[in-house]
């Protein structure tokens, strides 16, 4: 398990993590109860393959608005393309190209996106390499208002013109239906890559594509842990890893009010002391003012997956809720449902293997039975799988490599959400 962890590890100068294990005397994080609630009524979806043509494929990312739900990954050829498809009550659609070109950074836990806004536009991020040596990288974003037919010229959302990087981008709608965008920017790093902080930024755009927002949202954060927002009645909601000058490394949250985000604050002091990137972002979901969070950490070296509820958007949470059942690789994703519960994802770390796994949640501390989605035989999960849901749909999208060996490539999946 150990070694799997040390696997996640961001390939960084200033973090040489792929070498890297955790303090061993992390603070220890909330645990599962002594005495765990009894498990709450069945709750079994089946899991139905869901066909995606897209051969030689990786990266894939799921995104949500009311007009439905895309999937993205890329294909390198002689080129690297962004490809996408809609979800339609027969499968996805045909592909379609959002971007290609010949000097993209690729990654598996950075992964560009395609983002459909209420209004109809698709918007389109992806990552351009500036300097292969420093591993610095631009956040490029396009957008179609003619169904992915044309594309505008892209455009940066940031303007420091530094050489480092710039991406973990998160694209989500704002209350006026037009873009927000948080993402990882490296700029204070310019004049000390080795010790230099990563910031995390906030753009936003007006309906004319107009950039309306340019502003620092938290001048110190974990190097390459990915963030995720999501929007509550009360406003927009973003979470990050953030990073002390001590090394701990928690996960924070921060709100949008009155056009300033606020002042990030931990989810739950875990403590987790690392001297490295674990490239394990948090996710979260938000329905009206009920919000849930997910996120990884370890405590004795052994990998462990939370979530936990907030009732007040976002402002306070309660304790953390133990997700996994004995060991995690992380990569969570959660899913606010209507009834103040949550759907959640991670990778189990069982048989010597990941399995991508559901389960329902309760604020009380209950959790369903674990359901796995991939992985358990056949093909290894790889990379980040992800995880979406508009109303009874749940969709799954994650990379295999063959069991026989070969080049691994997209998977979907789809379940009915359980009564």
């Amino acid at each position: 398990m150990i070694a799997a962890l040390a696997l996640l590890g961001c390939n960084r100068e200033s973090a040489p993590a792929r070498g890297a294990t955790p303090s061993t005397t992390p603070a220890t994080p909330a645990a599962a109860p002594a005495a765990a609630p009894a498990a709450p009524a069945a709750w079994n979806p089946k899991i139905e393959p869901l066909t995606l043509n897209a051969p030689g494929s990786s990266e894939p990312q799921l995104t949500v608005s009311e007009k439905g739900i895309l999937v993205s990954w890329v294909e390198n050829e002689e080129k690297s393309s962004l490809k996408f498809a809609e979800r339609t009550p027969t499968g996805w659609s045909a592909p379609k190209v959002a971007a290609t070109g010949e000097d993209w950074f690729i990654n598996d836990s950075d992964v560009p996106s395609v983002l459909r806004l209420s209004n109809g536009a698709l918007v389109a991020s992806w990552l351009q390499t500036t300097n292969d040596e420093l591993e610095a990288y631009n956040l490029r974003l396009s957008y179609s208002t003619d169904e992915g037919k044309t594309w505008a010229k892209s455009f940066l959302p940031h303007h420091d013109n530094t050489v480092t990087e710039h991406g973990f981008a998160t694209l989500f709608e704002q209350p006026d239906h037009n873009l927000g965008v948080v993402y990882l920017d490296g700029r204070g790093m310019v004049k000390d890559r080795e010790h230099g902080p990563m910031s995390i930024r906030y753009a936003s755009y007006d309906s004319q594509w107009k950039q309306t927002a340019d502003a620092a949202v938290d001048a110190k954060v974990c190097e390459c842990c990915s963030t995720s927002a999501a929007l509550t009645s009360d406003g927009p909601i973003a979470v990050y890893r953030n990073r002390t000058d001590a090394e701990i490394r928690d996960i924070y949250v921060t709100r949008l009010e009155n056009g300033t985000w606020t002042d990030g604050k931990a989810v739950h002091d875990d403590g987790w002391k690392i001297d490295a990137c674990p490239v394990n972002g948090p996710s979260v979901s938000a329905n009206g003012r009920d919000v849930v969070v997910g996120w990884f950490t370890t405590k004795d070296n052994v990998g462990q997956a939370y979530v936990a509820f907030s009732q007040d958007g976002g402002r306070t949470f309660g304790d953390p809720i133990r997700l996994d059942d004995a060991g995690t690789l992380g990569r969570v994703s959660v899913s606010m449902l209507e009834d103040g519960s949550a759907a959640a994802t991670w990778v189990e770390f069982k048989n010597q293997r990941g399995q991508f796994s559901i389960r329902r949640v309760l604020k009380s501390g209950q959790k369903t039975p674990a359901v796995v989605i991939a992985g358990a035989t056949g093909g290894r999960v790889a990379g980040v799988p992800r995880f979406a849901r508009l109303g009874n749909q749940m969709v799954f999208a994650w990379s295999e490599t063959p069991a026989n060996g070969g080049p691994a490539s997209v998977k979907t999946a789809t379940a009915v959400l359980p009564h």
